[in-house]
Protein backbone atom coordinates (compact mmCIF):
# COMPACT_ATOMS: atom_id res chain seq x y z
CA UNK A 1 0.00 0.00 0.00
CA UNK A 2 1.77 3.11 -1.27
CA UNK A 3 1.84 6.02 1.19
CA UNK A 4 4.19 8.24 -0.84
CA UNK A 5 5.85 8.19 -4.25
CA UNK A 6 8.31 10.60 -5.86
CA UNK A 7 8.93 12.11 -9.28
CA UNK A 8 12.21 11.71 -11.19
CA UNK A 9 13.48 12.97 -14.53
CA UNK A 10 13.11 9.38 -15.69
CA UNK A 11 9.33 9.86 -15.50
CA UNK A 12 9.57 12.82 -17.88
CA UNK A 13 11.68 10.87 -20.36
CA UNK A 14 9.34 7.86 -20.31
CA UNK A 15 6.30 10.10 -20.76
CA UNK A 16 7.91 11.73 -23.78
CA UNK A 17 8.83 8.35 -25.28
CA UNK A 18 11.74 6.00 -24.76
CA UNK A 19 12.53 3.20 -27.25
CA UNK A 20 13.14 0.70 -24.42
CA UNK A 21 9.99 1.52 -22.43
CA UNK A 22 6.91 -0.67 -22.70
CA UNK A 23 3.67 1.23 -23.29
CA UNK A 24 1.05 1.70 -21.95
CA UNK A 25 2.73 2.09 -18.58
CA UNK A 26 2.15 3.48 -15.10
CA UNK A 27 4.95 5.90 -14.28
CA UNK A 28 7.01 6.11 -11.09
CA UNK A 29 9.96 4.12 -9.73
CA UNK A 30 10.18 5.40 -6.14
CA UNK A 31 7.72 4.62 -3.34
CA UNK A 32 7.33 3.88 0.35
CA UNK A 33 4.42 2.37 2.21
CA UNK A 34 3.11 -0.61 4.15
CA UNK A 35 3.07 -4.31 3.35
CA UNK A 36 -0.63 -5.01 3.87
CA UNK A 37 -0.22 -8.56 5.13
CA UNK A 38 2.30 -7.66 7.84
CA UNK A 39 2.04 -3.91 8.48
CA UNK A 40 5.79 -3.59 7.89
CA UNK A 41 7.01 -0.14 6.80
CA UNK A 42 9.13 -0.42 3.64
CA UNK A 43 10.55 1.47 0.71
CA UNK A 44 10.73 0.03 -2.80
CA UNK A 45 13.96 -0.94 -4.48
CA UNK A 46 13.34 0.67 -7.88
CA UNK A 47 14.61 -2.15 -10.08
CA UNK A 48 14.81 -5.89 -10.60
CA UNK A 49 17.49 -8.07 -12.19
CA UNK A 50 18.47 -11.72 -12.47
CA UNK A 51 20.58 -11.43 -9.30
CA UNK A 52 23.00 -14.12 -10.39
CA UNK A 53 25.13 -12.93 -13.32
CA UNK A 54 28.55 -11.25 -13.18
CA UNK A 55 26.95 -7.84 -13.68
CA UNK A 56 24.67 -8.25 -10.66
CA UNK A 57 27.55 -9.21 -8.37
CA UNK A 58 30.02 -6.51 -9.35
CA UNK A 59 29.30 -2.80 -9.01
CA UNK A 60 32.12 -1.74 -11.33
CA UNK A 61 30.51 -3.41 -14.35
CA UNK A 62 27.48 -2.38 -16.45
CA UNK A 63 24.10 -3.43 -15.14
CA UNK A 64 22.50 -6.82 -15.77
CA UNK A 65 20.96 -7.36 -19.22
CA UNK A 66 17.73 -8.35 -17.41
CA UNK A 67 17.75 -5.13 -15.35
CA UNK A 68 14.25 -3.65 -15.26
CA UNK A 69 13.13 -0.37 -13.68
CA UNK A 70 9.66 0.34 -12.29
CA UNK A 71 7.94 2.98 -14.37
CA UNK A 72 10.19 2.24 -17.36
CA UNK A 73 10.10 -1.47 -18.14
CA UNK A 74 7.12 -2.40 -15.94
CA UNK A 75 4.24 -0.58 -14.26
CA UNK A 76 5.43 1.80 -11.57
CA UNK A 77 4.57 3.52 -8.33
CA UNK A 78 2.15 6.32 -9.26
CA UNK A 79 -0.63 4.20 -7.76
CA UNK A 80 -2.33 3.20 -4.52
CA UNK A 81 -1.19 -0.45 -4.58
CA UNK A 82 1.70 -2.30 -6.19
CA UNK A 83 2.84 -5.92 -6.16
CA UNK A 84 6.63 -6.41 -6.01
CA UNK A 85 9.04 -9.26 -5.23
CA UNK A 86 9.63 -9.59 -1.48
CA UNK A 87 13.30 -8.72 -1.86
CA UNK A 88 12.34 -5.34 -3.32
CA UNK A 89 10.58 -4.31 -0.10
CA UNK A 90 13.30 -2.87 2.15
CA UNK A 91 12.32 -2.20 5.80
CA UNK A 92 12.68 1.42 6.95
CA UNK A 93 13.20 2.74 10.50
CA UNK A 94 10.34 4.42 12.35
CA UNK A 95 12.38 7.63 12.43
CA UNK A 96 11.98 7.97 8.65
CA UNK A 97 8.74 9.36 7.23
CA UNK A 98 7.14 7.73 4.19
CA UNK A 99 7.80 10.94 2.24
CA UNK A 100 11.52 10.89 3.10
CA UNK A 101 11.75 7.19 2.28
CA UNK A 102 9.99 7.66 -1.08
CA UNK A 103 12.41 10.47 -1.97
CA UNK A 104 15.44 8.23 -1.55
CA UNK A 105 15.83 5.04 -3.64
CA UNK A 106 16.62 6.14 -7.20
CA UNK A 107 18.65 9.25 -6.36
CA UNK A 108 20.53 7.64 -3.46
CA UNK A 109 21.42 4.62 -5.59
CA UNK A 110 22.44 6.72 -8.58
CA UNK A 111 24.43 9.18 -6.47
CA UNK A 112 26.26 6.38 -4.64
CA UNK A 113 27.27 4.68 -7.89
CA UNK A 114 28.32 8.00 -9.45
CA UNK A 115 30.40 9.20 -6.54
CA UNK A 116 31.95 5.98 -5.24
CA UNK A 117 31.63 2.95 -7.54
CA UNK A 118 32.21 4.72 -10.84
CA UNK A 119 33.59 8.11 -9.78
CA UNK A 120 36.05 6.60 -7.25
CA UNK A 121 35.85 9.69 -5.05
CA UNK A 122 38.57 9.99 -2.41
CA UNK A 123 38.91 12.19 0.69
CA UNK A 124 40.32 15.68 0.04
CA UNK A 125 39.49 15.59 -3.67
CA UNK A 126 37.75 18.52 -5.35
CA UNK A 127 34.31 17.93 -6.90
CA UNK A 128 32.35 20.15 -9.28
CA UNK A 129 28.62 19.44 -9.09
CA UNK A 130 26.50 21.02 -11.82
CA UNK A 131 22.88 21.94 -10.92
CA UNK A 132 23.23 20.71 -7.38
CA UNK A 133 19.58 21.47 -6.60
CA UNK A 134 18.43 18.46 -8.63
CA UNK A 135 17.20 15.49 -6.63
CA UNK A 136 20.30 13.43 -7.37
CA UNK A 137 22.50 16.50 -6.95
CA UNK A 138 21.44 17.15 -3.36
CA UNK A 139 22.49 13.59 -2.48
CA UNK A 140 25.75 13.69 -4.49
CA UNK A 141 26.63 16.80 -2.50
CA UNK A 142 25.98 15.13 0.85
CA UNK A 143 27.80 11.93 -0.13
CA UNK A 144 30.82 13.96 -1.28
CA UNK A 145 30.97 15.85 2.02
CA UNK A 146 30.51 12.59 3.92
CA UNK A 147 33.58 11.29 2.05
CA UNK A 148 35.66 14.33 2.98
CA UNK A 149 35.75 16.05 -0.43
CA UNK A 150 35.61 19.77 -1.18
CA UNK A 151 32.46 20.53 -3.17
CA UNK A 152 31.96 23.32 -5.68
CA UNK A 153 28.25 23.28 -6.54
CA UNK A 154 26.29 25.33 -9.05
CA UNK A 155 22.65 26.41 -9.22
CA UNK A 156 20.53 28.73 -11.34
CA UNK A 157 19.14 31.02 -8.63
CA UNK A 158 20.24 32.68 -5.42
CA UNK A 159 17.61 30.74 -3.46
CA UNK A 160 18.99 27.41 -4.71
CA UNK A 161 22.54 28.57 -4.03
CA UNK A 162 21.59 29.32 -0.43
CA UNK A 163 20.04 25.85 -0.09
CA UNK A 164 23.19 24.17 -1.40
CA UNK A 165 25.29 26.16 1.04
CA UNK A 166 23.04 24.95 3.86
CA UNK A 167 23.57 21.36 2.65
CA UNK A 168 27.32 21.74 3.09
CA UNK A 169 28.72 22.90 -0.27
CA UNK A 170 32.08 24.63 0.26
CA UNK A 171 31.62 26.97 -2.70
CA UNK A 172 28.37 27.72 -4.55
CA UNK A 173 28.29 29.38 -7.98
CA UNK A 174 25.27 30.83 -9.74
CA UNK A 175 25.77 29.39 -13.23
CA UNK A 176 23.15 31.77 -14.64
CA UNK A 177 25.48 34.73 -14.18
CA UNK A 178 28.98 33.43 -13.33
CA UNK A 179 31.65 32.00 -15.60
CA UNK A 180 31.89 28.59 -13.90
CA UNK A 181 35.01 27.43 -15.74
CA UNK A 182 36.89 30.62 -14.87
CA UNK A 183 35.77 30.50 -11.25
CA UNK A 184 36.79 26.85 -10.91
CA UNK A 185 40.26 27.68 -12.20
CA UNK A 186 40.46 30.52 -9.69
CA UNK A 187 39.24 28.41 -6.75
CA UNK A 188 41.61 25.52 -7.54
CA UNK A 189 44.63 27.71 -8.38
CA UNK A 190 44.33 26.75 -12.10
CA UNK A 191 44.52 23.03 -11.29
CA UNK A 192 40.90 22.05 -11.98
CA UNK A 193 38.76 19.58 -10.04
CA UNK A 194 39.36 15.86 -9.62
CA UNK A 195 35.75 14.85 -10.37
CA UNK A 196 33.02 16.60 -12.36
CA UNK A 197 29.44 15.41 -11.88
CA UNK A 198 27.41 16.33 -14.96
CA UNK A 199 23.87 15.07 -15.62
CA UNK A 200 22.88 18.28 -17.44
CA UNK A 201 24.46 17.36 -20.77
CA UNK A 202 24.45 19.66 -23.77
CA UNK A 203 24.45 22.98 -21.89
CA UNK A 204 27.39 22.15 -19.61
CA UNK A 205 29.44 19.41 -21.24
CA UNK A 206 32.12 21.54 -22.93
CA UNK A 207 32.68 23.45 -19.69
CA UNK A 208 32.88 20.21 -17.73
CA UNK A 209 35.88 19.21 -19.83
CA UNK A 210 37.49 22.58 -19.12
CA UNK A 211 36.93 22.28 -15.36
CA UNK A 212 38.51 18.85 -14.89
CA UNK A 213 42.19 18.69 -13.93
CA UNK A 214 44.74 16.84 -16.05
CA UNK A 215 43.91 13.15 -15.56
CA UNK A 216 40.57 14.10 -13.98
CA UNK A 217 37.27 12.28 -14.18
CA UNK A 218 33.86 13.31 -15.51
CA UNK A 219 30.90 11.14 -14.53
CA UNK A 220 27.48 11.43 -16.15
CA UNK A 221 24.14 9.71 -15.55
CA UNK A 222 21.85 11.82 -17.72
CA UNK A 223 21.38 14.71 -20.11
CA UNK A 224 18.49 16.88 -18.96
CA UNK A 225 19.39 19.72 -21.35
CA UNK A 226 19.99 17.44 -24.35
CA UNK A 227 22.08 14.43 -25.28
CA UNK A 228 23.74 15.82 -28.41
CA UNK A 229 26.62 17.61 -26.68
CA UNK A 230 29.63 18.79 -28.65
CA UNK A 231 33.18 18.57 -27.39
CA UNK A 232 36.78 19.19 -28.32
CA UNK A 233 38.31 15.70 -28.34
CA UNK A 234 41.76 17.20 -27.85
CA UNK A 235 40.68 18.16 -24.34
CA UNK A 236 40.21 14.46 -23.62
CA UNK A 237 43.31 12.88 -25.10
CA UNK A 238 45.84 15.66 -24.48
CA UNK A 239 44.78 16.01 -20.84
CA UNK A 240 44.03 12.27 -20.40
CA UNK A 241 40.54 12.79 -19.01
CA UNK A 242 38.23 9.91 -18.08
CA UNK A 243 34.60 10.05 -19.28
CA UNK A 244 32.54 7.73 -17.08
CA UNK A 245 28.98 6.67 -17.81
CA UNK A 246 26.67 5.69 -14.99
CA UNK A 247 23.10 4.56 -14.32
CA UNK A 248 21.35 3.51 -11.12
CA UNK A 249 23.09 0.45 -9.59
CA UNK A 250 22.70 -3.01 -8.06
CA UNK A 251 21.15 -4.17 -4.79
CA UNK A 252 24.45 -4.15 -2.89
CA UNK A 253 25.00 -0.52 -3.84
CA UNK A 254 21.45 0.36 -2.80
CA UNK A 255 22.00 -1.14 0.64
CA UNK A 256 25.27 0.79 0.96
CA UNK A 257 23.59 4.02 -0.16
CA UNK A 258 20.66 3.66 2.24
CA UNK A 259 22.81 3.07 5.32
CA UNK A 260 23.71 6.78 5.72
CA UNK A 261 20.01 7.61 5.31
CA UNK A 262 18.88 5.16 7.96
CA UNK A 263 21.47 6.36 10.49
CA UNK A 264 20.76 10.04 9.84
CA UNK A 265 24.03 11.12 8.18
CA UNK A 266 22.30 12.04 4.89
CA UNK A 267 18.80 13.46 4.47
CA UNK A 268 16.57 13.59 1.39
CA UNK A 269 15.73 17.10 0.26
CA UNK A 270 12.01 17.51 -0.44
CA UNK A 271 10.82 20.54 -2.39
CA UNK A 272 7.09 19.95 -1.86
CA UNK A 273 4.38 17.31 -1.46
CA UNK A 274 1.41 17.07 -3.84
CA UNK A 275 -1.60 14.75 -4.13
CA UNK A 276 -1.20 11.94 -6.65
CA UNK A 277 -4.02 13.42 -8.71
CA UNK A 278 -1.72 16.42 -9.37
CA UNK A 279 1.01 14.31 -10.96
CA UNK A 280 0.79 16.35 -14.17
CA UNK A 281 1.47 19.53 -12.18
CA UNK A 282 4.46 17.84 -10.54
CA UNK A 283 5.87 16.98 -13.98
CA UNK A 284 5.43 20.59 -15.09
CA UNK A 285 7.23 21.82 -11.97
CA UNK A 286 10.17 19.50 -12.56
CA UNK A 287 10.40 20.53 -16.21
CA UNK A 288 10.42 24.20 -15.19
CA UNK A 289 13.67 23.65 -13.22
CA UNK A 290 12.27 25.76 -10.39
CA UNK A 291 12.42 23.00 -7.78
CA UNK A 292 15.20 22.14 -5.34
CA UNK A 293 15.13 18.50 -4.28
CA UNK A 294 12.41 15.93 -4.77
CA UNK A 295 8.70 16.26 -5.56
CA UNK A 296 6.55 13.84 -3.58
CA UNK A 297 3.12 12.45 -4.50
CA UNK A 298 0.62 11.16 -1.93
CA UNK A 299 -2.10 8.75 -3.16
Amino acid sequence: EIKAASINHLDLWVRKGLPIAKYPITLGCDAAGIVRETGKRVLLSPSTSCGACEFCSSGDKPLCLKYQVYGEHRDGTDAELICVPAENAIPIPDTLSFEEAAAAPLVFLTAWRMMFTRGRLKPSEDVLLWSGGAGVGTICLQFAKMAGARVIATASSDAKCAKLKDLGADVVLNHAREDVAARVREITAKRGVDLVVDYVGKDTWARSLQCARRGGRIVTCGATSGHDASMDLRQIFYRQLEIIGCTMGNNKELQDALRPLFDGRVKPVIDRILPLREAASAHALLESRQTCGKLILRP
